[in-house]
Parts: structure tokens; sequence; C-alpha cells
């Protein structure tokens, strides 16, 4: 520190001493400039570049630099990783990883994908290629608990007490299942029904004269309403089957009988439509031996009634009948503890919110109840019967409207009664957990797929290319594949085929459910693209106009309504809005929308036939036409239409006439019978003997070859 201030101070009086001696040793730039009176050291450049930068002092803007701030890419990294690892976590490939190794002491031509890299090269690679490494965590994923609701076991049989049965009417469309019900319960439902025809599933409790009582199911018989039936099946212990004596057993009649043979439901036929001229029961009795189907008088167990259900003809002893196989199958339940039931249908109701109809099949269910079905719950707000009047508690057997759900549950869904909304809710979520990991794992599957087809393919590409160094496989990989880079996703053409997006609406869940079941059958993607964009229940919404007006769809309504307002908005859109109350003519209209997206086909239709007899030339100015001298044949030649030339077998020329003319008049058409002389639009050979073909290309629209089944 000494030596330094000696320094220093020397140099401060050899500077006073003489400061033209010093200029001789320095440099000019770190002197004053020329022509400055001021001292070398003390001038005011020479100290604006010594100065320092004093606490609290702004910095000048102009010479600050901003810097940019980079989000990197996070890799993942672990110990003993190896080349195809690291460039999977990098999201590279296996070349990428090569040459960010070049100019380090790793062999890279001895490098392979199942090479394994140092801790230093993996920190390395990751470095050079722009990102920032993190060490992979090691911990374990703790598995949730489940906390599903289940059936309970069978009730103690001293619990046990007598309940109703429950009948499901089953049979082919138009064959009097509802009008039957009407008959035993003395109303009117048919004549409510849209075409006459049930579209939906019905419960009713019915008390005969003798006093029992019966709940009644009454599922549609349309083609249309199969899962409707199977769940009518599921939820009852007596199938009525009705079939008409003038029709016999047909397509829907057989799927009942194994709807019901399927669920182990005893059979009672119903031989309906008795008092018609044309009816025969015996063969609906024989034609039903065909499926198992065996009645009494043949030697099986199955009871055959013939009734009337127009006239009421022999209902008490079909009542009867149903009674006696209730008593011998001996139907209990438990009428207290937790509810159970199965729901058959639900809708949304506008005053009550989500409705479900359900059958309770044990304990008994009323106001305050907490109750889980599928991924909803519900808090029973209250009780309807199948007249729309307000109970208090429904037991076991009986049909009952529930009012209360948060959400709406899917018509077949299983009831359970919990003891809290507490935990009801823990049910809903856990279910919910539960199917999004199995939606999840296929998922995973799919992509596992994917990407197991993508390194087959990745493979089968360098197989060729093993024998080459890293460099050389990278310049024959580029030159193979140069022409995919140049074609960017924006510019990449979209498919011309012709579509159909769809939105469905119903009126109840099991409408919606029938619907997307015919939409599953459709096999005709390749003639015309089908689409389901989105199904709900209840009226048409704004939201579906705006949804379909996006995707150019169509609105698909079912027995569902929509105000002037959605009406106005979908005409102003362009939207199309169809509407309908019975199943047969909402499919009937689909697929004639699906057939009108078709592109027309083009068709020929031959309008007449003339054979050339002669040649000869005709002056028209200094230019000489050939000419074909013709007699008509068949039918009638029209200037206006098109023409083909046929020699042999083979079409020589295809086009129109230039000039047709009988005799020396100009004529539009010439008729069978007539000679002509026509002359071709274009140099052609007429030669005698030739046939000329008058033919006229018609476009027909094509029908769409989707057939549901009705």
């Amino acid at each position: 520190m000494s030596v330094m201030s000696s320094v220093m101070r020397g140099a401060r009086r050899l500077v006073h001493a003489d400061p033209a001696l010093l200029s001789n040793f320095l440099s000019r730039p770190i002197l004053c400039p020329a022509g400055s009176s001021a001292s070398p050291l003390t001038c005011h450049q020479t100290r604006k570049y010594a100065s320092k930068q004093v606490k609290g002092q702004k910095k000048d803007p102009k010479n600050q630099k901003v810097k940019v701030k980079v989000d990197k890419q996070e890799v993942e990294i672990k110990q003993n990783m190896t080349v195809a690892s690291l460039a999977e976590a990098m999201n590279k490939d296996f070349d990428h990883i090569l040459e960010a190794l070049l100019n380090t002491s790793v062999d890279v031509d001895s490098l392979e994908p199942d090479s394994v890299l140092e801790e230093r090269w993996i920190k390395e690679v990751v470095t050079r290629s722009g990102m920032k490494f993190r060490w992979a965590k090691l911990s374990e994923t703790r598995e949730r608990p489940n906390r599903d609701v289940h059936r309970k076991p069978p009730a103690d049989p001293s619990l046990l007490a007598q309940r109703p049965p429950v009948v499901t009417i089953m049979g082919h469309v138009d064959h009097g299942k509802t009008t039957l019900l009407d008959s035993l319960r003395k109303s009117q439902i048919v004549s409510t029904e849209a075409g006459g025809i049930t579209q939906r599933i019905g419960a009713f409790l019915v008390q005969l004269p003798t006093g029992e009582k019966i709940t009644f199911l009454d599922t549609p018989g349309h083609a249309a309403f199969s899962s409707m039936r199977a769940r009518g099946a599921d939820a009852t212990d007596i199938v009525v089957l009705v079939v008409a004596a003038d029709d016999g057993v047909m397509n829907q009649t057989v799927e009942c009988i194994q709807h019901a043979h399927r669920a182990r439901v005893p059979i009672i036929v119903a031989v309906n439509k008795c008092d018609k001229p044309q009816a025969d029961p015996q063969r609906v009795k024989q034609e039903l031996l065909a499926h198992d189907v065996v009645c009494e008088e043949f030697g099986g167990d199955v009871q055959a009634i013939h009734v009337s259900a127009l006239k009421g003809d022999n209902l008490l002893s079909l009542a009867e009948a149903t009674v006696a196989l209730a008593e011998v199958l001996e139907l209990k339940a438990e009428p207290s503890g937790s509810v159970e039931g199965l729901i058959i249908e639900s809708r949304t109701d506008k005053g009550k919110g989500p409705v479900t109809s359900a059958i309770i099949q044990r304990g008994t269910l009323r106001r305050g109840c907490v109750l889980v079905g599928g991924k909803s719950w519900a808090k029973v707000r209250y009780l309807f019967d199948e007249n729309g009047q307000a109970v208090t508690e429904a037991g076991p057997s009986t049909a009952v409207e529930v009012v209360g759900w948060k959400d709406l549950p899917s018509a077949g869904e299983v009831i359970l009664e919990v003891e809290s909304e507490q935990r009801a809710r823990e049910v809903v979520d856990w279910r919910t957990y539960a199917e999004e990991q199995e939606k999840l794992q296929e998922e995973e599957g799919a992509i596992a797929l994917k990407q197991k087809l993508h390194l087959e393919e990745y493979r089968k590409e360098r197989e060729g290319l093993t024998h080459l160094s890293w460099r050389q496989r990278k310049s024959a990989l580029y030159r193979a594949n140069k022409n995919k880079f140049c074609a960017r996703p924006s510019e990449r053409t979209q498919s011309a085929e012709p579509s159909l997006p769809l939105i469905i609406k119903g009126d109840v869940d099991g409408s919606v459910e029938a619907i997307l079941n015919l939409l599953e059958s459709y096999e005709s993607q390749q003639q015309c693209q089908l689409e389901v964009l989105h199904f709900g229940i209840g009226d048409v919404s704004e939201n579906d106009v705006n949804m379909a007006d996006a995707f150019s769809g169509s609105i698909y309504g079912f027995n569902v309504a929509a105000s002037r307002s959605i009406q106005q908005l979908a005409a102003k859109r362009g939207v199309p809005l169809r509407l309908h109350s019975i199943i047969y003519k909402l499919i009937d209209e689909l697929k004639e929308e699906l057939s009108s997206k078709l592109p027309p086909l083009l068709s020929e239709n031959i309008v007449g036939e003339a054979t050339v007899l002669t040649m000869f030339d005709v002056s028209v100015g200094k230019k000489k036409v050939p000419v074909a001298g013709c007699r008509v044949q068949k039918g009638r030649l029209d200037r206006r239409l098109k023409f083909r030339l046929i020699r042999g077998r083979d079409v020589v020329w295809e086009g129109s006439l230039a000039a047709l003319k009988h005799h020396r008049d100009e004529v539009h058409t010439v008729k069978a019978g007539m000679e002509c002389g026509l002359s071709a639009d274009g140099d052609v050979d007429f030669r005698a003997g030739d046939v000329i073909v008058c033919f006229e290309e018609l476009d027909t629209q094509q029908v769409t070859s989707w057939d549901p089944g009705f």
C-alpha cells in the first residue's frame, strides 16, 4: 500500500513539473482534445470515463440493455438415462442427442438408443439444447379409498312382508298393449299418445275388483325402443306378452321374449284382438313354440289368455292369472331399512326440475330421504303418483315420481339411500373419479397403441439406413421427408366429403337414448358423415341454435317444443329445426336430409337412335362440311341434346351437332322413320352403317343406404 502511495505522489510531481514531457509518453486519446486549455488529467472527458456510479444516481436509459426473459423447457432427468429415454424426455429424436454431444469427449458414432449416459453428459445435452433440467421425484401415488355405496345383503326373512307384483306389458307395436292397460285401469291413455303408439315407459298402480294391487309397466313396442323394453324386463316380476291374434308373432314379439328369458322372468301370454273375424289364437300359440314359449295346452307352464282389450272381454281372467302367478312366486320385500329402487325414466320439468320415475324395490321412500342414483344425488322434496297427486311415502313395488335431484340421472340407474348429504356427495365424487380414471386408462391405451405403431413405422423407415453414420442417416432422412415439411397444417386441404352434424333433444332420457341407439346403427359414413354434436333433455334453447349455426348442423327434437323466439332465431340463422312427436317420422326426415347431402348421380336417358346411310359434302362458303345422311330407327333426334357415334362396339365420338336438317330445312327434332342430314360440331369421320345415339344426361338424387330397421 505504501509503494502505491509513493508512485502516485511521484506522478503528481512529474505532471506539475513538466506536462509536455509526460505527453511524449502517453497516447493522445487518453489526454484532453487538441486545443484544450485544461490540465490533461483534470479535463472533463478524462474524468467522465473515470467517474464511478454514485449511489442514488440514475443510469442513462440509452446505455441500459433490456434483458428479455425466455421461458426454457424443463426436462425431467434421472440417473442412468439411456439416449432413447433422454430423447423422449426432451421430446426430440435420437439424432438430436448425437448433435448435442458433438465436440465432446463422447464417441458419438458408438452410441446406440439403449446406451447409458453419464450424469454430466445428460446435463450437457439439456443445457446445449437451450433447456433446463430438474431431477425426477421418487414419490408413490397414494391410492384413493373407495367411497361408493352398494346394495345391502338380503334381509332377514322374518322382516319381509308381502308386496304387490310388478308386471310389465310387452309386445309388438300396435298389438294393443296400452289399450289393454286402459281397459284394466278404466282410462284413455291411447287417445293422448302421438300416432297412437307408446314412446316411453309408463308405470301405473291398478287395483282389481277383488282388492289385489298390481303395478303395471307399459313399454313401447316400436323397434326404436329396444333399450326401454330391456329396462322394463329388468324391473319386473312378471311379463305379460301381448300378441295380436290376427298378426301373430312379429319381430318385437321375439325381442320381448328374449328380454324376458335373459332376465329370467316368467311370461303370461295375452292373445289380444280375439274379437276380429280373422283372429287365429291357435296359430299364435304354435308360432310361440319356435321361441321356447310353450303354452299349457302343449304341455308347458305358460298361461295363454284369450282377450279383447277393446271390448274388455276376459280381462278378469288375465288379472286372476297374474295374481295366481304372483302368489306362486311368493313376492316379498323389506318395508323398513334403507331404500333401494330402479329408475325407469327421467326427464326435466319446467316447474319441478329434474324428475325421475322409479320403482321402489326395498324400504319405504319418504320426503327428506337422501338418494344416490348414478352420478347424481337428491334430497327428496316431493313424491307424486302416476296421476300427479302428491304422496307422503312409497313402499315396495310402488311406482313414484321423485323430485329433488341435483342433476338428472340416467334411466336404468339403481337408487340407493344414504345417511347424509355429505355421504351422497362422497359417493358421487367417487363415481365421477372412477369414470374419469376408466376413460383415462382407455385414452392411455389408445395413445400407447399409436406410439407403438409410430415406433414400428420409425424402425421400419430406418432399417435400410443402419449401415450409415448418423450424419449420412440424417441427410438421407431429410431428402426422403423434405416434401412433408413443405405442407404446413394451415395449408392442408380439408375434406370435401358431405357431413351432417346433429343436435338431439328429447323429452325424457329414454327417448334420447333410443334415438342415439338408432344413430349408432348408421353404417353409411362413406356416403355422408353423421356426427352428434350434442344431446340433452328439454326444450330447444338458444345455445342449441348457436351451436348448430357454428357447425352448420341441424336440430332434431322429439316430444319437445321451441318457443317463438327460438324458431325465429333458427330461421334467421338458417338452422333447420325439426320437431317430431312420432319416432319413425323423425327418422324418415333424417334419412331425407342425409340423402339431400349426397351429390346427385349422373344418369343417361336414350332418346333416339339413327343409322348412317351415306356420306356427302356440303359447301358452306369456301369450306366443305361432311354431312351424314341418316334414317331415325327409334325415338327421335333432338339437336339440343348430346350425341354419340358408335361403330361396331366402339364409341368413336361424343358431342353435340352443328346442324340438323330435314330435306333443306333446319329442324330441332326428327322423329322415327324420317330421314335427315346432320353434321357434327368438330371433325368427325362418319361411315355408312354407323349408329348415332341421341341421349340426355339427368341428375338423379341419391338415397342414403342406411336402414334403421323399420
